[in-house]
């Protein structure tokens, strides 16, 4: 795991597929949160990490985690204001045909940890993601995707996408796989946004969509 950017309030970290953001009942050790706590509770003085938001196990990409209460209140903050953008590119079975559209819906989790959509009065929450094109594979049927979360529920692009009729390449749970077999899901979190909880300077940090993926496209 690389660590992008690290300073009194804040370490973003840049995390490898197949790894957990933070500990289940059933791992706890290999974790991107367990990583960081060992590497910065060796510091002098000791530091701690605390969790502002998570990547999906299968999902590769940037997260940013606080070293202070403040720091993770502050950051959470910006999150649900929206002031804070997370970026995420995306490998998707199909040609989408709009070059701009935004995906809608209201989300909810059901008891075998599937994410789908419902009605707002059933329990759904609100999920807002915006989708660009950036190139169409017609030969292969694929489409590369640039998606802006505007809501973090969980799943929300991996269910979005799969509703809409484009899931991403490598998720059997949301969309089966067409083709040749993809290495993995087919989804990357290439950038952050945020103004820095104590100089209130925006922090703006990049990470290359994985050669292995673009290679599906």
């Amino acid at each position: 795991m690389r660590i992008v950017h690290d300073d009194d309030q804040v370490v973003i970290v840049d995390k490898p597929a197949g790894l957990l953001s933070i500990a289940t009942d059933t791992e706890r050790e290999r974790t991107a949160y367990a990583q960081v706590f060992d590497l910065l509770k060796c510091r002098r003085p000791p530091e701690r990490p605390f969790v502002v938001h998570r990547l999906d196990r299968e999902a590769s990409g940037l997260l940013v985690l606080a070293k202070t209460p403040a720091a993770k209140r502050s950051l959470q903050e910006q999150f649900e204001d929206h002031s804070a953008g997370r970026t995420y590119t995306a490998v998707v079975d199909g040609l989408v045909r709009a070059d701009r559209s935004t995906l809608r819906s209201y989300l909810r989790e059901n008891a075998a940890h599937q994410t789908y959509s419902t009605r707002p009065e059933r329990g759904g929450k609100l999920a807002i993601t915006h989708v660009e094109v950036v190139r169409r594979n017609a030969a292969r049927g694929r489409t590369l995707v640039r998606l802006e979360l505007e809501t973090g529920r969980k799943h929300q692009v991996r269910a979005q996408l799969a509703e809409a009729g484009h899931p991403i390449v490598g998720d059997p749970r949301y969309g089966e796989r067409r083709g040749e077999r993809a290495p993995r899901l087919a989804l990357h979190g290439v950038e952050l946004r945020f103004r820095h909880p104590r100089t209130g300077q925006v922090v703006e940090v990049r990470s290359p969509f994985p050669e292995a993926l673009r290679r599906l496209v």
